[in-house]
């Protein structure tokens, strides 16, 4: 076990250290990446609100947002298409028009739409990919914002129109914002999967990494939360 933590932690320091997984960073924007412009003000009372986002794989995504401040659940499941209670097996066939996405829900006492939105486009995933992300190649890799309000989608496509603008990325956001018509969470064994296989390879390299620059570029958002078995 103590070897397979220091490769993991080998990997996790090349990773970080290679700009093409972390755009923003790449552009110059590590320490500047934009406030969302357009937000809502921390709620008053504490509550729950929900959003669908797609960046990818969802296992790295979920993870990330499992460790961001004020997310109560983050749940890997399929969106944006047409099939109804699709599988694993079909989804990854590229078929049905859904993503691989991750059900947020988070409390907007405790942290603005904006912010998590901020997350998502500077660690979460690259938003200049299309119909891809990393090693991952298909539709169903796309990134996708699936908004629950008008509003959330408003705040959305102002904040892509502000990084556009602000030329944050060396791409344009190819970013899909839309209405979201049903999310299906998924199998129960790609629930947690970061945490459940920690030293995969593939997590190594893809995914802990985006956990890991999480906690370093935000330390005022991230939070250690280990996933419920």
């Amino acid at each position: 076990m103590a070897s397979a933590v220091a490769i993991g932690a080998a990997v996790v320091g090349l990773t970080l250290a290679h700009p093409r997984l972390f755009p923003a960073a790449e552009a110059g924007a590590a320490a500047a990446f934009p406030e969302a412009s357009d937000d809502e003000p921390l709620a008053p009372q504490p509550g729950r609100e929900t959003i669908v986002v797609a960046g990818g794989c969802f296992w790295g995504v979920q993870a990330v947002f499992q460790h961001t401040r004020g997310v109560m659940t983050s749940t890997s499941g399929y969106a944006g298409g047409a099939a109804k209670n699709p599988s694993y097996e079909v989804v990854s066939s590229g078929m049905t028009g859904h993503a691989e996405s991750v059900q947020v829900a988070y409390d907007p006492s405790q942290i603005s739409l904006g912010r998590l939105l901020k997350v998502f486009f500077s660690v979460a995933h690259d938003p200049t990919e299309l119909n891809r992300q990393g090693p991952d190649e298909g539709t169903q890799y796309r990134s996708m914002i699936l908004a629950t309000s008008d509003r959330q989608s408003a705040i959305a496509r102002s904040y892509v129109k502000q990084l556009d603008e602000a030329k944050i990325f060396h791409g344009k956001i190819v970013t899909e914002i839309v209405s979201l018509k049903m999310f299906y969470p998924a199998e129960g064994y790609h629930q947690d999967y970061v945490f459940r296989h920690p030293y995969e390879p593939y997590i190594m390299i893809n995914d802990r990494p985006k956990v890991e620059n999480l906690k370093k570029r935000y330390p005022d958002l991230y939070v250690e939360k280990r996933a419920a078995f």
